[in-house]
């Protein structure tokens, strides 16, 4: 039997790493001073190890370090020269920057946000799709309250979990994070609303736990969406309700003011739109906040729902890379795997959008860890699957032939 027709010559994870600049890595390594007093396991050799882990969705220290020794030749054909042990690559992950694992992940973002973002043209998106930013946040548990302070109690112990909180903006038309960063669990979220990292025309779609009064007012070039809290108190200006032709309510929609008294003595006035309207499919009704005083309310209502995107974004990277387990105690070891994750949802991301053939990012996230080390060409492989399952299948059917002949 000859070679598969998905033959390369090199592994599949060599076409993955071909996405990074080895050049650019350890420039930025060397910034940051993570090439201080390193003979051998440099930042490039502990990015690659690291991604290799994550993709692989491995749980601890033991589990990468024997599978780098199962695979030495086909690492050291990819530029790993040296198999670091258990301890190495905890003292590097307790010891090498954060910093340096985020720049690289604010440089690939930058470098690749161009195949990420959709043609509207060609998905026929709305106008609006490239101006819209999603914000929200999601924590992730840890094994202890002492380097994060967690929030909330367990409801039959009593006792607080440790969670490190990823605070997220995404661009609408990208899907990935544009923005990122750590807090403990407790801290309130609205501390993201920053005018200075908006641009004038900008759409900003968010959970309402980031309603605050005096941010949102800062936001006058910046228009945002976001669902009304039950307990807020307000003004109502103007009232208009639309009804359907059999009598129902559509949608309302109340110009309203919001006063808060500033720490000066001053009083802050805040004007916005709230527009209800009656969700059919969990029959109920819903409330949104805006301050857009002139677009029509159904692409309000539409605005909000792209909101649901950073969710399934979220739940994307906790379903397919290892945020249970962490290869490290530290809190720097705990940011360095976040990032390393966030590096490896970016490339997988990447590779996605240049197929032909659509794939779930689930399903090729798994195909990924499976043939990883194999020697396959990955357009080759994952845009036609079946074509060596094919050609097997015409070489039986002419040996086949032949034989009836005779």
């Amino acid at each position: 039997m000859g070679k598969s027709t998905h033959f390369s010559g090199q592994p599949l994870y060599g076409q993955v790493i071909k996405l990074l600049d080895k050049s650019t890595i350890l420039r930025i390594s060397r910034k940051h001073g993570g090439e201080h007093y390193i003979k051998r396991f440099d930042c490039w050799t502990h990015l690659v190890v690291m991604l290799y882990a994550v993709i692989m969705r491995f749980d601890s220290l033991r589990e990468i370090t024997a599978s780098l020794q199962a695979e030495a030749r086909k690492l050291f054909h990819l530029g790993i020269s040296s198999m670091p042990s258990r301890s190495t690559l905890s003292d590097a992950n307790k010891r090498r920057p954060e910093v340096i694992f985020e720049s690289i992940y604010r440089d690939l973002y930058a470098t690749y946000r161009h195949v990420l973002s959709s043609d509207s043209r060609k998905n026929r998106d709305a106008v609006w799709m490239k101006r819209l930013q999603i914000i929200d946040s999601t924590t992730i548990t840890l094994f202890s309250n002492l380097l994060f302070k967690g929030v909330g109690r367990h409801p039959k112990t009593g006792k607080k979990k440790g969670g490190i909180k990823v605070h997220t903006v995404i661009h609408a038309n990208e899907g990935v994070p544009s923005d990122i960063k750590f807090t403990s669990a407790a801290t309130n979220d609205s501390f993201m609303l920053r005018p200075s990292t908006l641009g004038k025309g900008d759409i900003l779609a968010m959970d309402r736990a980031y309603i605050d009064y005096e941010k949102l007012e800062a936001l006058r070039e910046v228009l945002y969406v976001t669902k009304m809290k039950k307990n807020l108190k307000y003004n109502i200006m103007e009232d208009c309700m639309y009804q359907t032709t059999d009598g129902l309510m559509e949608v309302r929609i109340q110009h309203v003011t919001f006063s808060k008294v500033l720490k000066g003595g001053e009083i802050l006035i805040h004007h916005a739109r709230i527009i209800t309207y009656a969700d059919t499919k969990k029959h109920k009704l819903v409330a949104l906040l805006t301050n857009d005083m002139e677009s029509d309310p159904n692409e309000i209502i539409e605005i909000y729902r792209k909101r649901w995107e950073i969710e399934l974004l979220f739940k994307q990277i906790k379903q397919n890379f290892p945020l249970k387990y962490f290869y490290g105690e530290s809190a720097n070891a705990i940011k360095i795997q976040i990032w390393v994750t966030l590096i490896a949802n970016l490339l997988l991301m990447v590779m996605k959008k240049r197929l032909t053939r659509s794939w779930s990012f689930s399903g090729l996230a798994t195909m990924i860890r499976i043939t990883l080390m194999y020697y396959v060409d990955f357009y080759s492989l994952f845009n036609h699957p079946e074509k060596d399952w094919e050609t097997l299948l015409n070489v039986k059917q002419k040996e086949d032939y032949q034989l009836s002949i005779f």
